[in-house]
């Protein structure tokens, strides 16, 4: 009796074994296959994202009135708009989204000329030391 019972546990180790790398393996490697036409999908969304962000971050600072709020406090517009691209898509959008809620706050009359020429020129100085750090 005890001589059958070591067999029986080789031949269950060797089974569960078996089990346990054989069949996963197909499996695992169904669920994690991502489709190029995917891939593309997301990378065209991330672009076109990065895209309208950076459009949004350029007019904010380039209109006529945001030069001149720019230029008062001393820092050359085109510096501020040629640092633009070089920011991350994280600070790019950021900044966008601060950018696009001033704008809102400002054509909603929350918000006074003076306070969007001041967020103006802390969104320009923000971009400007952002660069500068890297």
């Amino acid at each position: 009796m005890f001589s059958l019972l070591p067999r029986r546990i080789e031949v269950l180790t060797a089974t569960l074994l078996t089990v346990i790398f054989l069949a996963p393996g197909p499996l695992l490697a169904q669920s994690h296959v991502v489709s190029s036409a995917e891939v593309q999908e997301q990378v065209l969304a991330a672009s076109q994202e990065r895209l309208r962000n950076e459009e949004t971050v350029r007019q904010f600072v380039s209109s006529a009135q945001a030069e001149k709020a720019i230029k008062s406090a001393g820092i050359d517009p085109a510096q501020v708009t040629a640092a633009i691209p070089t920011l991350n898509d994280q600070e790019l959008a950021e900044i966008a989204s601060r950018a696009e809620k001033a704008q809102a706050d400002f054509a909603a009359g929350r918000m006074s000329d003076r306070d969007l020429l001041i967020i103006l020129v802390a969104v320009a100085v923000v971009i400007l030391v952002v660069v500068a750090v890297r």
